[in-house]
């Protein structure tokens, strides 16, 4: 039997890791999320899986997979695999309001928030929090869902002409605009709920930011390097990982320019390592990733 299933939705972001895996010799079967499930079955591909479904699928096909792959991860679960960023990972990948209501709850500080489901009642949550403002998408991914409003005015204009952004499951962030210190944004990776490396990530308006190597673009103004955030940022990744039983992500976070304070608002369990890993790290993710997978391989068997 394969050791290990990797689930997949994006054609090309899997390619590093498949050639490390191939590299080391890993038995593996590489699935796309698209087909049938038989929910009668007992089947699961592999004892361990490792889920790589991306929130922005939704941009690259009307017809996406995100609330199918939670169906089909709950019954390879219950057929016995051991999932990697499973289905407690997904329900937090897939809500930026449950994002927030854990970081908070974890005594961390994010964007002053508001969440609904009406547009009818954007206006006031937008008066609660204060301009200038952003509305998010509840799920989005490469910066999508999200727009900026600098006024009362503009913002109703935009109720008023069906402009506010739209999210797949009907929810919708009213959000403070927190600027950046720097345009800055720092993204810490996690591996096993465990610190792995930082990158900061400037030039992408501090909330249209697209970090993911896949997502980088000719011409774009996004610059990525190594970072080392404090003791005190790395701790608190580590505490959102395991809050959100995540396996393997990324956690954002921003220095509030107005008063220094460190301002928690992304969690992502589908986190492309960055791009040109031996340029901007000096070593390559992958590997240790492979490593981990290994270490879960041997504790299925």
């Amino acid at each position: 039997m394969t050791d290990l299933a990797i689930l997949f939705e994006h054609p090309a972001w899997f390619v590093p890791l498949f050639d490390a895996l191939d590299r080391r010799g890993v038995n593996y079967r590489a699935l796309r999320s698209e087909g049938d499930f038989d929910p009668a079955d007992g089947y699961a591909p592999a004892p361990l899986v490792l889920n790589r479904m991306a929130m922005s699928a939704f941009l690259r096909d009307a017809e996406h997979p995100i609330f199918w792959t939670g169906a089909l991860l709950s019954h390879w679960e219950r057929a016995g695999a051991r999932v990697v960023n499973g289905s407690p990972a997904l329900a937090i990948d897939t809500s930026k309001a449950r994002q927030l209501s854990l970081l908070a709850g974890l005594g961390l500080a994010i964007p002053a928030t508001r969440v609904v489901h009406r547009a009818a009642d954007v206006a006031a949550a937008a008066d609660a929090v204060g301009f200038p403002l952003v509305v998010k998408a509840n799920i989005g991914g490469a910066g999508a869902g999200i727009v900026r409003f600098d006024s009362r005015d503009e913002l109703r204009a935009a109720i008023a002409d069906g402009g506010l952004p739209t999210s797949i499951d009907g929810v919708l962030l009213v959000q403070d605009y927190v600027p950046a210190r720097d345009g800055t944004i720092t993204r810490i990776e996690t591996l096993d709920r465990a610190y792995l490396y930082a990158i900061d990530i400037a030039g992408g308006g501090a909330f249209d930011l697209c970090p993911a190597d896949a997502c980088q673009v000719p011409g774009s103004a996004i610059t990525m390097r190594a970072a080392e955030p404090p003791a005190a940022l790395r701790d608190a990744a580590e505490a959102i990982a395991r809050a959100a039983h995540l396996d393997l992500g990324g956690i954002e976070v921003m220095i509030d320019d107005r008063d220094g304070i460190a301002r928690f608002y992304d969690i992502n369990a589908l986190s492309n390592f960055v791009a040109r890993p031996l340029d901007v790290l000096g070593w390559d993710p992958h590997e240790r990733l492979v490593d981990r997978l290994l270490g879960w391989i041997g504790e299925t068997r």
